[in-house]
């Protein structure tokens, strides 16, 4: 079986400016630099025919490149408990266009529809124990951005999960294109 997602990740600049913000938050697992990704659509796990025929689908997509820039952080909860933090993106409606034409094109194939509504971000750390407020490191990078940068491709990514938490190899490379 094979564990699989679409996502970006953005630029090397970008990533430090995001890793330099680590810490000061209780019981936070922060990402590492080979972490940090935009998740377009989780798909799971699928068999090996399956894994080829998303590869397949996934390289006859089309869509032109974009810009985009970090705006500001939150957070995501389960039953009121704080379980992420995450680095926002803004534009959001073409990253939200790429999102829904990778979802229908593996509708096509079969797989289940994205049920959640999907929020364009970075997740910076996640938290399994309740870690009280986030507040302060909330409101402390409130203000975050960064200088646009380019999504010129996007990544099929297997995830591998561990001990130390889960590890992600890219398996395709899908440049964008109109």
């Amino acid at each position: 079986m094979h564990r699989l997602f679409v996502g970006f990740r953005p630029p090397p600049a970008i990533r430090a400016q995001l890793q330099a913000l680590a810490g000061g938050v209780a019981s936070a697992r922060w990402q590492d630099d080979e972490q940090l990704h935009c998740t377009l659509r989780y798909i799971g796990e699928v068999e090996r025919p399956r894994a080829e025929d998303i590869a397949v689908a996934l390289g006859s997509l089309r869509f032109a490149p974009f810009e985009l820039a970090v705006d500001g952080v939150g957070e995501f909860d389960s039953r009121g408990r704080p379980n992420a933090l995450w680095a926002g993106l803004r534009p959001q409606d073409q990253v939200t266009q790429l999102h829904q034409k990778i979802d229908q094109a593996l509708v096509r194939l079969g797989l289940e529809p994205e049920r959640r509504a999907y929020r364009p971000h970075i997740t910076l750390a996640r938290m399994n124990v309740p870690a009280g407020t986030n507040a302060r490191f909330l409101q402390d990078h409130a203000g975050l951005t960064s200088p646009p940068f380019r999504v010129d491709a996007f990544l099929l990514f297997e995830s591998h999960l561990g001990r130390e938490g889960a590890r992600y190899a890219a398996i395709e490379r899908y440049p964008l294109r109109p």
